[in-house]
């Protein structure tokens, strides 16, 4: 295996599955985790370790990433991508609804970053991708804990990226706004979810998954020394 092995979370869907696809191109070999394995092994990518893991479940996590470094090598990537947007009116949200996106977008975030970090530190080669939106650098009507979570990932990836810069490990941070994908399907405020939507509408859609992916394999392909430190892409039409 001439490249490197690449972890991508929340890989069954949208921009996951995109990244996936661009990476397998490329001639990475693979460790796609998420929920749903039927839809990552439906793919048919070629040197390929798919496995069904919540990112909550921390040595799920890094019980698949040892079981993929064995075949493939040691993680050279992490695109830490899985999340989810319970987006609500926060007055009227059940709490349950706040505890799953923290735990899926800060925890999940954190679990996958334990299982590659030192493996990078000790080697003094790795990249980090971390999925982040722009509901991490701005607060939109009804986002709170989502937001909330968002701009943990900035945060966290700040500090991270002081951490392994004297390791020769990048951290990169991707801030998508409106994208066509699964993301809000589960949105359960109607209200919240018509107002998303009809702006979506408005702007003339979302952009490809397909876009954000050639995106992070771009700033994977740079030089070592080369580290985009936050990508920001929304449509043009999109203006906050």
């Amino acid at each position: 295996m001439d490249k490197p092995l690449v972890v991508i979370t929340g890989a069954s869907s949208g921009i996951g599955e995109a990244t996936a696809k661009a990476f397998a191109k490329a001639g990475h070999p693979l460790l796609l985790l998420a929920r749903r394995l039927e839809r990552m092994e439906a793919l048919g990518l070629e040197n390929c370790l798919c496995r069904k893991a919540d990112v909550r479940d921390r040595d799920a996590i890094t019980a698949a990433v040892k079981e993929a470094e064995a075949l493939y090598g040691p993680a050279d990537c992490l695109f830490n991508n899985a999340g989810i947007a319970r987006l609500a009116d926060i007055g009227d949200q059940n709490p349950l609804e706040w505890d799953e996106t923290i735990d899926i977008n800060t925890k999940g975030v954190m679990n996958a970053l334990h299982a590659v970090m030192n493996g990078m530190k000790e080697r003094g080669h790795g990249t980090i991708v971390n999925m982040s939106s722009i509901a991490g650098r701005k607060v939109y009507p009804d986002h709170t804990v989502y937001c909330g979570t968002k701009f943990f990932v900035h945060a966290i990836s700040e500090s991270i990226r002081s951490y392994l810069a004297p390791h020769n490990v990048r951290v990169v941070v991707i801030s998508p706004g409106i994208i066509e994908t699964e993301v809000l399907d589960h949105v359960t405020d109607k209200t919240t979810l018509k107002n998303y939507k009809d702006n979506k509408v408005r702007i003339g859609g979302g952009i490809s998954a397909n876009h954000v992916a050639d995106m992070i394999l771009f700033a994977y392909q740079m030089p070592q020394n080369v580290l985009i430190q936050e990508m920001v892409v929304t449509p043009t039409r999109q203006e906050f």
